[in-house]
């Protein structure tokens, strides 16, 4: 941030559109700073407004197209990406993609104010194949407002960059501890899941190769039980595993055959799915296990695995 602050009065255009453009990509840089900064030394004649204006929307515009076209043709790849840090990473994309389909057309003109929304919304939009055009457009007036927003702010206000500057070192020692104290929050809270992992020890754990060696033999069934279900085409799960939705369990317990060992498997962090599920199960009798790593660990290990058949899929919310 110093850098940026630093440098962009002498370099000007291109530390302007680096910041806009990382910050478009989801890497935290303060683009909004930069802007007003810009706007500053424009009424100072350090900066053209023109050309520091068209720079702007052209890098906001090219990172958001990439990100559009990322989304349109990796799939979940690249949200997922974004959703790491979620336990969930399907969930969190499901409730992203159920806002955003809910409220795309107006979250893309606003979406570059609000941290988080402004990386996930380009390739969102292009996951659930909004037309390129009509993405376009929406993403030039949404960058039109927010590149026009702020810059329009330092150009106004230019006397106040002095007050910012010598405010700024400041406003960094309280940003560092607001990141200190987040990043305690998060260490708090694994330390939370792995007490709770700790209270799941007595449901049995097997390995990825043990598990395909009894389901070979009949004398076991592998359920899928990750709590998104089937959204991504390209979705793939264990060879001969079977659906099975984690808060529709009643069911499942009358029908279960008796004798039969169960798996379950999911893609959350310290399979905290599966473990749920096995818990009720095993309550209502069932003898079952959760594989170890879950659907990751499988794959690791080499062991078989198959493309879900399209009746499987659930129609992900789509743009017309």
């Amino acid at each position: 941030m110093d850098f940026l602050l630093s440098e962009l009065p002498r370099y000007g255009y291109p530390v302007l559109c680096a910041a806009l453009f990382l910050e478009a990509l989801g890497i935290p840089v303060p683009a909004a700073l930069a802007l007003i900064i810009a706007g500053a030394a424009s009424t100072r004649g350090s900066l053209h407004p023109l050309l520091a204006l068209a720079g702007s929307l052209a890098a906001i515009f090219v990172a958001d197209t990439l990100m559009f076209l990322m989304g349109r043709y990796t799939g979940w790849w690249v949200l997922g990406l974004l959703c790491r840090l979620s336990l969930n990473p399907e969930s969190c994309i499901l409730r992203s993609a159920d806002s955003f389909y809910r409220r795309g057309r107006v979250l893309l003109l606003f979406a570059k104010f609000v941290p988080g929304i402004n990386t996930m919304a380009p390739p969102l939009a292009g996951s659930m194949n909004m037309r390129f055009l009509q993405f376009l457009r929406l993403d030039l007036v949404g960058a039109s407002l927010y590149v026009g927003a702020y810059f329009f702010v330092g150009f106004v206000f230019s006397g106040a960059l002095g007050v910012v500057t010598r405010t700024y070192q400041a406003f960094g020692r309280v940003l560092g501890w607001i990141l200190i104290a987040a990043v305690a929050g998060y260490l708090g809270f694994q330390v939370w899941m792995w007490i709770q992992a700790r209270a799941l020890r007595s449901i049995p754990l097997v390995l990825p190769a043990d598990a395909a060696k009894a389901s070979s033999s009949s004398a076991a069934l592998i359920y899928d039980v990750r709590s998104h279900g089937y959204y991504d085409r390209k979705a793939e799960r264990i060879q001969g595993s079977t659906r099975l939705e984690p808060n529709a369990l009643h069911q499942f317990a009358n029908d279960m055959p008796a004798g039969k060992q169960v798996y379950l498997y999911c893609t959350c962090v310290r399979e905290a799915t599966s473990a749920r599920v096995a818990r009720i199960l095993l309550d209502k009798g069932i003898h079952c296990a959760v594989i170890h790593g879950g659907l990751r660990a499988w794959k690791k290990a080499g062991l078989p695995v198959e493309t879900v058949p399209l009746e499987d899929l659930a129609a992900m919310p789509a743009f017309d």
